[in-house]
């Protein structure tokens, strides 16, 4: 489930110009289906007490602008004005290497340049993704220490969402073998009180999908070993496909099973929910998280979500990188152009 690369929204689990790229502000203000009230409507915005409409920081360079700007050269117009509708939005930037005290600073202090909030994505847990495409993290458990360590040394006292490490979570309530659930937990329990230390810092403990642990229930003793408790809630649906609607109702309901825990959503590739096609030939053995055709962009990235304890619906996974090397993609968190195209053409708005 790997993807690529002031104020921040980090988020720990477990990519030059268009024409004028969009800050991302437009966009969360009539964000479509589920964001709520409108900005200075005096409306109830959701989230966290007093929040409102903060606007997050868009990477002038990431690949889907370089795609658009590469089309544009090309004089395939039409193609790079679609590419726009991912170029122009907020995205989070994956910290996965050996040196994030570096790439955290370099994405927080481009962001407080232009006073914005940034996304981050933790994601080096020994034992990552359980082996799968995304296979990989830190050797040990002091190596993952010392890598968190130097994430959070990173942000200073710039702002910042953290979700921590998609999958890490659910993998073993689903039953992954490879690692030990004991030593894992601690892990992330340890990565959210350190990130927690930063002064600006909010983090989000990440809980899988509603598809995968249909049950909200058997992940509350979990997620609470893994430091729950320390963090400002926990995020849904990372690289994932379920609908607004349905992460929404299994977020409000494992909220309440954890004290009342405030969440956060990805939906950047939710607009046609999860796939349920039968494939054949380069397709047929997928599983259908993994690169599934038909998909769409979802709700553009927004704060404001007209729902109490959903903080913030955001585009965690890049749309247009791969999930791994099923129906003809490229290694998981490579650029897709085609893919790219088809959510961004398949997208409502």
């Amino acid at each position: 489930m790997w993807s690529p690369r002031g104020l921040v929204v980090v988020l720990l689990v477990g990519g030059c110009c268009v024409g004028v790229l969009g800050t991302g502000e437009e966009d969360a203000r009539t964000a479509g289906p589920g964001t709520g009230a409108s900005v200075g409507s005096g409306e109830y915005a959701g989230g966290r007490e007093g929040a409102g409409f903060e606007p997050l920081w868009v990477d002038p360079r990431s690949p889907a602008a370089r795609q658009a700007a590469e089309w544009r050269l090309a004089g395939r117009d039409e193609d790079a004005e679609l590419m726009d509708r991912i170029a122009s939005r907020p995205q989070a930037a994956w910290v996965t290497g050996e040196s994030p005290r570096a790439e955290v600073q370099t994405v927080t202090m481009a962001a407080a340049r232009d006073g914005r909030t940034a996304v981050l994505v933790a994601y080096d847990i020994p034992g990552r993704d359980c082996g799968q495409y995304s296979g990989g993290g830190a050797l040990g458990g002091l190596d993952y220490r010392t890598w968190v360590d130097g994430f959070a040394a990173g942000l200073g006292d710039r702002g910042a969402y953290v979700i921590v490490e998609p999958d890490a979570v659910a993998q073993v309530v689903a039953g992954c073998a490879q690692v030990d659930a004991e030593e894992r937990y601690a892990l992330l329990a340890y990565a959210v009180e350190r990130i927690k230390r930063q002064p600006h810092a909010r983090v989000y403990l990440d809980a899988g999908n509603s598809g995968w642990i249909p049950q909200p229930a058997r992940l509350v003793e979990a997620l609470r070993s893994a430091g729950v408790g320390q963090a400002d809630g926990f995020a849904l649906n990372v690289s994932n496909f379920q609908t607004d609607q349905d992460s929404s109702v299994y977020g409000d309901t494992l909220s309440r099973a954890l004290g009342g825990k405030h969440y956060v959503v990805d939906t950047s590739r939710n607009g046609n929910g999860p796939y349920s096609g039968t494939d054949t030939g380069i397709g047929a053995d997928a599983e259908s998280w993994c690169n599934p055709p038909g998909r769409a962009l979802g709700t553009p990235p927004t704060t404001v979500t007209g729902r109490p304890r959903l903080d913030a619906q955001l585009w965690i996974k890049r749309p247009g990188e791969s999930d791994g090397t099923c129906r003809g993609g490229p290694p998981a968190g490579q650029w897709w152009s085609s893919y790219a195209l088809e959510l961004a053409r398949n997208a409502r708005s």
